[in-house]
């Protein structure tokens, strides 16, 4: 059984010492720029070179999160920082966008990258997808239990599962209500925690419907070890350093077998307690707020918790070897338990006129090993039984011998790459023809037959386990199939797919890696779905390589940034209530119960957002609480290749298409998304 990995957050300088004194294996940080908490304080490129050299001093990895939505723009700065991160020694890039993946393969063809949980890969599909695009880990979905990620660690693939920190309480963190409410988008790494504000489903002014406690699995680390879990990650690169020490050192004790001190974990900081999430199966308990009371105890812990990285604690076991004969210069050997040897040379020493200098002074003055990282296990000596070294010369020795091992420890686990320039992908003329609908609906209906004997409808966007044979043949052409983001019963859509295929439907909207691997086996013509958020023309270069016909872009670009993403025929979201949120638990149910659901959240504002499950996929989405409109503004969407109307919620989506046709003006309240406003 693989001992896994404790990896631990550092949003700044000392939350990495804390990791590094508390025993983590590895840590990940950001940088000033492209990471997904921009929040945390970060690492500038010195502090990153020193970052590197302190964590490969330690033997602990340091993976480097570039895990936000890059815009075409900001390539050229994104190429250089990677390499110059490269030459940091960096031993691993953390990323969520297919543009950038495709960027760093490029530019750093050796290093090694792991798919960022932004990805949403949450099925065995979705980790042979990765493996077979170079990726050496993924870090899973947290709505996951026990039995699906074990199945996720039989791929090949290392296996990254989070275990202590904040749930968000959209699906992989791919939330967009924080850009529709604020234009702060967590896919760049602005979140700004809306889901923490009021929503309830019964009117209640105090009700945090969307607030999840903490995640806490510590009590089941010998389960996940088990299981093939190849690293233990803990979320909070936002919080303290006092945070980061409580929680390896609970995580380093649970994985040693010694029962760890939760209560000290909790009162650091929690949300009403902690939950076991996904993990069990259960799902009871999940939803919590922060409370006085928390922040009340963790005033009280959080003294004794900084003394447990104040100082370097000896954490690597050193052996000796002493040679001291007379006349000859003194010689030290050290070694450490990865095999790192040096030796050096001291004075010669001297006739002892006394006490000659033996191996219980020599293990005394080698043994003060404080301020360093080491501690003396074994020594061994050659002594003449007649000569002597005063103390001065022996802490000398041992000063040099440290500061040698230091750098040779430095040098050994610190790895080196090959860069690479790479010329960047030129714009491309869009296409001077106009826009087909392509128009989304929930099920098969009579209206839909309407709707295809429109000229400017291209298709239909129908649920795969909608489909049935009562469909028209010479219509099956023109239904794209649609998954849903997140389904953990993979056996179920492959299923779904297999029966689609068998009926003679050709055409799959694609919304997560695995899709596009499932949709290729089974001879489908794919097309990227709102799930793999195309914000670049890398990432469109990349889904062109991966045998997609066209693509929908993210609704967080504007319409600016939309006429800079060529290379394929894309689309845009032009109506339709957005979703916001996919969620694996549903709100209301958790506030007020199935038989009281009015299928919809109320904000502290008075809004009310959309709720709707899908039992299918055994999932709720949220939507936007107005629909986007764009039909009176159809001119500025001239340059996509495909409008998306998306009248999931609509019960009459011809009326919708006509008024589109019409360049109709709404009448009622409406967004035109972030096309104007954009994002930070």
């Amino acid at each position: 059984m693989r001992t896994p990995e404790i990896l631990a957050p550092a949003g700044a300088p000392e939350s990495l010492l804390a990791a590094l004194r508390c025993g983590a294996d590895a840590v990940y940080v950001g940088g000033k720029a492209f990471s997904a908490r921009q929040n945390a304080e970060n690492f500038d490129l010195p502090q990153l070179e020193e970052a590197a050299r302190l964590c490969h001093l330690y033997g602990t990895k340091l993976y480097l999160t570039v895990n936000t939505l890059i815009l075409d723009e900001e390539f050229p700065a994104l190429t250089q920082y990677i390499k110059e991160a490269a030459a940091c020694g960096v031993d691993a890039f953390l990323v969520q966008d297919l543009g950038v993946l495709d960027c760093i393969r490029r530019a750093v063809p050796d290093a090694p990258i792991h798919a960022s949980t932004q990805m949403t890969i949450h099925t065995p599909e979705g980790a042979r997808w990765a493996k077979e695009q170079g990726l050496t880990r993924v870090v899973v979905s947290r709505e996951l239990s026990r039995q699906e990620i074990a199945a996720i660690c039989q791929c090949g693939i290392e296996v990254e599962q989070f275990v202590h920190g904040a749930l968000c309480m959209s699906v992989s963190g791919q939330c967009g209500l924080s850009a529709v409410i604020g234009s702060r988008s967590a896919n760049r790494g602005r979140c700004a925690q809306a889901c923490r504000l009021p929503f309830s489903a019964a009117g209640k002014t105090d009700s945090c419907a969307l607030s999840l406690k903490d995640l806490c699995l510590v009590p089941y680390v010998a389960q996940m070890a088990e299981d093939g879990v190849a690293s233990l990650k803990i979320e909070g690169r936002c919080k303290r350093p006092e945070y980061v020490a409580a929680a390896v050192t609970a995580l380093v004790q649970a994985r040693d077998g010694i029962e760890p001190d939760l209560e000290a974990l909790r009162a650091v900081f929690s949300r009403s307690g902690f939950t076991d999430g996904y993990y069990t199966g259960k799902r009871r308990d999940m939803f919590g707020t922060r409370q006085k009371e928390d922040v009340l105890r963790a005033k009280e812990v959080l003294p004794k918790l900084k003394q447990l990285y104040q100082k370097p604690v000896g954490r690597v076991p050193l052996t000796m070897h002493v040679s001291l004969e007379e006349n000859l210069p003194v010689q030290l050997t050290v070694r450490d338990t990865d095999g790192n040897t040096v030796t050096v040379s001291g004075d010669v020493p001297q006739k002892a006129q006394n006490k000659p200098t033996d191996t219980a002074q020599l293990e005394r003055q080698f043994g003060k090993l404080g301020g360093t990282i080491y501690f003396l296990e074994h020594l061994t000596a050659d002594c003449d039984g007649v000569s002597i070294l005063p103390a001065s010369a022996l802490n000398a020795l041992r000063r040099d011998c440290t500061a040698k091992l230091d750098a040779m420890r430095i040098t050994a686990n610190t790895p080196k790459y090959t860069l690479c320039n790479i010329p960047p992908i030129p714009e491309q003329p869009a296409s001077s023809a106009l826009p087909f609908y392509r128009i989304q609906i929930s099920g098969w209906t009579e209206q839909a037959k309407q709707l295809l004997q429109d000229s400017s409808t291209e298709a239909l966007l129908l649920p795969t386990y909608a489909v049935t044979d009562a469909i028209p043949e010479q219509l099956r052409n023109r239904i794209f199939l649609t998954l849903p983001r997140f389904c953990a019963d993979e056996k179920k859509v492959l299923q779904w797919l297999e029966h689609a295929a068998a009926l003679g439907f050709s055409h799959l909207v694609c919304e997560n890696p695995a899709h596009l691997r499932m949709g290729t086996s089974l001879g489908f013509f794919l097309h990227g779905g709102l799930g793999l958020n195309a914000a670049n023309r890398y990432c469109l270069n990349f889904l062109k390589c991966q045998g997609l016909v066209d693509t929908i872009l993210s609704p967080e670009l504007t319409l600016a940034q939309t006429r800079g993403c060529t290379g394929m025929p894309i689309g845009v979201y032009a109506y339709g209530y957005q979703p916001v949120m996919t969620m694996r638990n549903c709100p209301i149910q958790a506030e007020v119960g199935c038989k009281s659901c009015n299928h919809c959240l109320t904000d502290r504002t008075g809004r009310q957002f959309p709720i709707y499950c899908n039992k299918n996929a055994g999932i709720t989405t949220m939507y936007n609480a107005v629909p986007t409109w764009m039909a009176d503004k159809a001119d500025a969407l001239s340059h996509a290749a495909f409008l998306l109307l998306d009248c999931t919620l609509q019960p009459d989506p011809l009326s919708i298409l006509r008024a589109y046709e019409n360049r109709s003006i709404a009448t009622e309240p409406i967004t035109r998304g972030l096309f104007y406003r954009g994002i930070e």
